[in-house]
């Protein structure tokens, strides 16, 4: 068993370990201590997924990049922030201007790099701190619907799926950014569930600063809070019609004042790129990019994958039983939670995994109500293994998934030679150097202070940018034409590729 393999099954068996006595604690109604443990197992997956000493593919990198140039210039956005070669400010893979994601989460990143260096657990750890809150969060959002039972179990999914886990290290497309946008729905959601308690304007005011802070993680479609939040409100019986109005009115004017400042200064300050990605982001609805498609029932299928197989007997089930109270506004909330966005981004023609993740908290508090349903269900003494198999599956399916998803028993390599290759550069002190002819430029961005770019352009643009004071380094990984080779004043390195 190699050093990684056997970091990965202590860390698993630890884990499984906290996960057991809370469980204890829980069946003795000390939910405190129970749910601490939960908090403290989910922080160490999460630490685990996130303690790869180099960037992931897909997103991380360029979310990564990002976070580091707003080091320079907190209000401009750039990928390549100095570039040399002509680029084309439609291609967000690599262009200079760069609004291909609203910035509040890349915002925190370049924070986390400020306290704690440029490096990659710099990046992952905001989403660390909170995936791990939301564990709580979701605890006290599941015992207002219901109670707390279902809250626990609730919880307990939440620090135990694997999807959140994976995002949290940057493992899969989206990454942190979409962990951003689930953290603030959920908290607005929080925040609605204690004005309706606590009846104080401040609360409302919270909410629309949280709906705000959603929108610049992602996007408008935060504004599902906006009908959980009335159902909740009309439900709780405690405020006449005029005090909603002017809530709701404040709720959506506190949000328009987080979120529209961002707005109106790209298209000032980067109308051309600003104009291109709204546009872009519309088409979305109509188009597939990136080869993103799937049939009309994709987030159906990818409620299994990541939810598990028996996700939907509780989505039935709970779906069935609001159908047959349709004045229990609580369980109605929920329903909207699901399924709005289920159907909005089933009409978009894009689609990926990440897109409906916001909606997983809801899910969560479904199948623990079912859960819980099952563990009080009177039936025939002959039918019980049938209840028991079921109650035992929905508690191993989580467990699968998350060993699928984290992989603990691969022989991964955390500290690849690409990675420190790249980092060794830093040693040699090249002054205003361009890389050429290497396969990872975003990476070789973060990693240094060198504009990289993954092609090798004809010998007379070398040329001019030498003579414009540039350093030329070239990575020679075998398919160097001999006549750039001699151009007087290269650098030539040897780079290790990862494809």
């Amino acid at each position: 068993m190699s050093a990684d393999q056997l970091f990965g099954t202590s860390t698993v068996v630890l884990c499984f370990a906290i996960y057991f006595y809370s469980w204890k604690y829980q069946q003795k109604d000390n939910y405190k201590i129970a749910v601490a443990l939960l908090i403290i197992s989910g922080l160490i997956l999460r630490i685990y997924s996130s303690s790869y000493l180099y960037l992931h593919d897909w997103d991380e990198r360029y979310h990564a990049l990002v976070a580091k140039n707003f080091m320079k210039h907190f209000f401009v956005p750039t990928l390549y922030d100095h570039p040399v070669l002509h680029y084309y400010y439609n291609n967000w893979d690599s262009n200079h201007i760069w609004l291909h994601k609203q910035p509040l989460s890349i915002w925190a990143m370049t924070i986390s790099m400020w306290l704690f260096g440029i490096n990659e657990i710099a990046i992952r750890i905001p989403s660390i701190v909170i995936t791990t809150i939301a564990i709580w969060l979701t605890y006290y959002i599941a015992n207002f619907f219901f109670n707390k039972k279902v809250a626990y179990y609730s919880a307990f999914l939440y620090s135990i799926n694997g999807l959140i886990i994976e995002l949290v290290g940057g493992r899969t497309a989206t990454d942190h950014v979409d962990v951003f946008f689930l953290f603030f729905i959920e908290l607005s959601i929080f925040l609605s569930i204690v004005y309706v308690q606590k009846q104080k304007t401040i609360y409302t005011i919270l909410v629309g600063v949280s709906i705000g802070a959603a929108i610049l993680s992602k996007w408008l479609p935060a504004l599902i809070v906006l009908p959980v939040w009335l159902l909740l409100v009309i439900d709780s019986k405690k405020f006449n019609n005029k005090k909603i109005f002017f809530q709701f009115v404040l709720m959506c004017t506190v949000a328009a004042i987080v979120f529209l400042p961002w707005q109106i200064y790209i298209f000032q300050a980067f109308p051309v790129e600003a104009n291109w990605e709204a546009s872009f982001n519309v088409k979305h609805l109509t188009q597939v990019f990136e080869n993103q498609q799937g049939p009309f029932y994709y987030y159906l299928t990818m409620m299994r994958l990541n939810y598990g197989e028996l996700i939907y007997l509780p989505l039935i089930w709970f779906l069935w039983k609001s159908f047959k109270k349709p004045f229990d506004l609580k369980r109605l909330a929920i329903c909207v939670w699901v399924v709005v966005p289920v159907l909005f981004f089933t009409v978009a023609q894009t689609k990926m995994q990440a897109y409906i993740l916001f909606i997983c908290p809801a899910l969560f508090i479904i199948t623990a109500e079912f859960f819980v349903m099952l563990l009080n269900f009177k039936i025939e003494k002959t039918q019980k293994w049938l209840i028991r198999f079921i109650i035992v599956i929905m508690i191993v399916i989580p467990f699968r998934y998350l060993i699928e998803r984290v992989r603990p028993l691969e022989n991964i390599d955390r500290n690849p030679k690409w990675a420190t290759d790249l980092k060794g550069l830093n040693s040699k002190n090249y002054k205003n150097a361009v890389l050429l002819n290497y396969n990872r430029p975003i990476e070789a961005m973060f990693y240094t202070d060198i504009t990289a770019y993954n092609y090798l352009p004809n010998d007379s643009t070398i040329n001019s940018l030498m003579q414009k004071g540039y350093t030329i380094i070239i990575n020679d990984n075998g398919k160097v034409p001999m006549q750039t080779k001699t151009i007087k004043g290269l650098k030539m390195e040897h780079l290790e590729e990862f494809d």
